[in-house]
């Protein structure tokens, strides 16, 4: 049966960025099915109430993009009773930790070196062509499982934006989904109650002066050209999006047509 549409969104206290990615597009005419995958930032600090929430969903299995260093920072996710956990790390924990000791200790002499100029919208940009290109077994596990048993799923990493953003974008790829509609579900990330809460180690209004805010602020948006950097990278490496499925992450035609029949109306 055919899941209707959710009047509102639910106001999570301690999940940030999470949706239901249900109704986007596809290009031959269907649409994603509600109710069977959905996004968010980590769980580490959902409340009794969100947790609950959680639990109504149904959820088969949690995807968890995080490294070692971003569960250390935050905490483990919320166990919720019958859902099976995956930790799929898409970035080197070394990297998570000296970029969480950046964004939280990085005085501004530090920052403008290492993030002004351009420095770091162009961090993301290399950052989101990596994972393409050298998390395929990770993104080819990730489309098996949901082909196989996997939903209702919820994909998360710290902030929901960029790993599982990706992650998500894959998924939407082969699924068949309009282009701008996966860029427009991205984009969502920015809307204010769905920005990462960002943390700094001094309380002083130094630490948090408009101008650290603005060199930190490419690390935690969701911007067009970092998708569009990914795609053209899939492009780039495998010809198009077809081949780097097929061929880049493994999936068949059989598969992917079980990955249609489970999230597709």
């Amino acid at each position: 049966m055919t899941q209707q549409v959710p009047s509102t969104e639910p106001e999570l206290s301690g999940v940030r960025n999470f949706r239901d990615v249900g109704g986007l597009p596809t290009v031959d005419g269907r649409r994603v099915r509600y109710g069977v995958l959905y996004r968010s930032g980590h769980l580490a600090h959902a409340t009794e109430e969100d947790a609950e929430f959680l639990s109504s969903l149904g959820l088969h299995t949690i995807f968890d993009f995080r490294n070692a260093a971003d569960q250390k920072l935050e905490g483990p996710d919320v166990e919720l009773s019958g859902v099976r956990n995956v930790n799929l790390p898409l970035t080197d924990p070394a990297d998570g930790a000296g970029f969480w000791k950046m964004v939280r200790e990085g005085e501004i002499e530090q920052l403008r070196e290492l993030l002004g100029d351009g420095k770091a919208s162009n961090r993301m940009i290399v950052s989101y062509r990596r994972i393409i290109k050298e998390r395929t077994t990770e993104h080819a596990r990730v489309l098996r499982s949901l082909a196989e048993d996997s939903v209702p799923a919820l994909m998360h990493c710290a902030a929901g934006k960029d790993r599982a953003g990706l992650s998500i974008a894959v998924t939407l790829l082969a699924l068949g989904v309009e282009r701008e509609a996966i860029v427009a579900d991205y984009l969502e990330s920015n809307a204010k109650h769905r920005r990462y809460k960002v943390h700094r180690s001094s309380r002083s209004a130094a630490a948090y002066s408009p101008e650290v805010m603005e060199l930190l602020s490419p690390l935690f948006e969701a911007r067009a050209e970092y998708l569009t950097a990914a795609f053209e990278t899939i492009e780039g490496t495998w010809g198009d999006v077809d081949t780097y499925l097929e061929q880049g992450l493994g999936l068949t035609p059989e598969l992917r047509g079980l990955l249609r029949e489970r999230l597709l109306d």
